[in-house]
C-alpha cells in the first residue's frame, strides 16, 4: 500500500498533533529537539546513508510517530531501563527519550557510522543517561552487564519475530517486555513465533493494531512478557539465529 502523508502542516505542527492524537504531549523544548535532531540527521544523511527517508514530514510520521506510538499503548514507569536493539539512526530510542526525559536508554548496533550519529545527536540534544554499545546482540545478549537488565526492550529491525525475539528477550529483566515494531502484517509472525518464544520464555500479551496519525501507515506493535530467566544457551552466536531461526 502506497502512504499518504499530510502536508498540509509544518512538520512542527503535523508532529505536534499526531503526538497529541496518541495521547502524547510535547512541549515547545520538545518539539526543538526533535527539530533539531531533524537538521541533525539530513546533515550526516548526505555523507553516511542514514535513512533513506529525506522529507520532513516523512520523517515526523515514518520516524518519529512511528517510534512514540509506543507511549500510546505502554507505560513506561519513572527511571525505566530500555535497550533499543538494531537502533540505526536512533529510532525509536530517541524519540522515546525525547518524549520521556527520566529514561535510562541504551542504543544497540553493530553498524559503527550509524551508532556514531545516534551518540552525537543526543550529545547535541543535551539528552543524559544515553549509552551507546556498538556490538551484536547476539553478543551483548551473553554479557552479564547488559543481560536480564532492563524493563523494555524495543526494536523496529526488519526481520522476523521468531529471530527478533532471541536477539532482545535475553536482554529483558523477569516481568520485562520486549515490544515488536511491526508493520501491517505483523501479527500474522506471531503463530510462526510461538516455538521461539516458548524457548526464550517470552508470553505475547498484547498486540495493538493502529494506523499512524496524519497518515494510512498501517503499523501492529507486538509486546511479549519476560516470564522466566532465558536459557544461557541464548541468544546463540552471532549469525546462527538468522540462519537457523528458533
Amino acid at each position: 500500500m502506497n502512504e499518504t502523508i499530510e502536508y498540509n502542516m509544518t512538520p512542527r505542527e503535523l508532529l505536534k498533533s499526531g503526538a497529541a492524537e496518541m495521547h502524547i504531549e510535547l512541549d515547545d523544548a520538545q518539539l526543538d529537539k526533535f527539530e533539531a535532531f531533524t537538521a541533525l540527521l539530513l546533515e550526516w544523511n548526505q555523507k553516511f546513508n542514514i535513512t533513506r527517508i529525506v522529507d520532513p514530514h516523512e520523517i515526523v510520521i515514518r520516524h518519529y510517530l512511528d517510534s512514540l506510538s509506543l507511549l500510546n499503548f505502554v507505560k513506561i514507569p519513572t527511571g525505566s531501563r530500555l535497550i533499543d536493539i538494531g537502533t540505526g539512526g536512533g529510532m525509536p530510542g530517541i524519540p522515546l527519550k525525547i518524549a520521556v526525559p527520566d529514561l535510562q536508554l541504551t542504543l544497540l548496533d553493530s553498524v559503527k557510522k550509524k551508532l556514531t550519529f545516534a551518540e552525537v545527536a543526543a550529545a547535541e540534544l543535551g539528552l543524559s543517561d544515553v549509552e551507546t554499545l556498538h556490538a551484536r546482540a547476539e553478543d551483548a545478549g551473553q554479557d552479564r552487564k547488559y543481560r536480564e537488565r532492563y524493563h523494555f526492550a524495543v526494536s523496529r529491525a526488519v526481520a522476523r519475530l521468531n529471530l527478533l525475539a532471541e536477539l532482545c528477550i535475553p536482554f529483558c529483566k523477569i516481568g520485562g517486555k520486549f515490544i515488536a515494531y511491526k508493520g501491517p502484517e505483523g501479527e500474522a509472525e506471531i503463530e510462526l513465533a510461538r516455538k521461539a518464544l516458548k524457548s526464550l520464555e517470552g508470553e505475547v500479551v498484547k498486540v495493538h493494531k493502529f494506523t499512524l496519525p496524519h497518515s494510512d501507515a498501517e503499523r501492529t506493535l507486538i509486546v511479549i512478557k519476560k516470564v522466566q530467566r532465558t536459557h544461557p544457551m541464548f541468544p546463540r552466536k552471532p549469525g546462527i539465529p538468522a540462519k537457523n531461526p528458533l
